[in-house]
């Protein structure tokens, strides 16, 4: 399940930015172009849930259901940020923004990582991973059990 909707991202995307993100040609058709806008959308969601799973798996099992809001909204960050550097992001423009956005949330996913931050999840199984354990058969020779042989 993904942790944002295609509706959610495409909302946060301005109707004369989607030509940029969908390529160098120019779609006039408004329905032609959000038809092609909509697998890039898929595409970039899954990217961005993958990269916060990624994040997550060392303290949650993932995917979350349900998702934690907060979790929501860096998953649309980070998918505008994805779907954005498409086409190149200019430090010095606008789209600044959306560089800004995706940093904050891959520090915030670091802490959570580090358990520095907590997202609310209190009925997960899953325990971060601190270590290894081994199981073996009962030891059959020592030192002592060897001498004089």
């Amino acid at each position: 399940m993904p942790y944002c909707t295609v509706e959610e991202v495409r909302g946060m995307i301005k109707a004369d930015a989607l030509n940029m993100i969908i390529g160098d040609e120019y779609i006039e058709d408004e329905t032609e172009r959000e038809a092609r806008i909509i697998p890039i959308i898929e595409e970039a969601i899954k990217d961005a849930d993958g990269e916060i799973d990624g994040y997550l798996v060392k303290r949650y099992s993932v995917p979350l259901s349900p998702t934690p809001k907060v979790i929501n909204k860096f998953s649309k960050d980070i998918a505008v940020y994805n779907l954005f550097s498409r086409a190149g992001i200019d430090e010095g423009e606008k789209e600044k923004n959306f560089l800004n956005r995706y940093k904050a949330a891959v520090k915030f996913l670091e802490n959570v990582a580090k358990g520095v931050v907590d997202i609310g999840i209190t009925d997960n199984t899953k325990k971060a991973n601190t270590g290894f354990s081994a199981n073996s058969n009962t030891r059959l020779f020592s030192r002592d059990s060897m001498k004089g042989m």
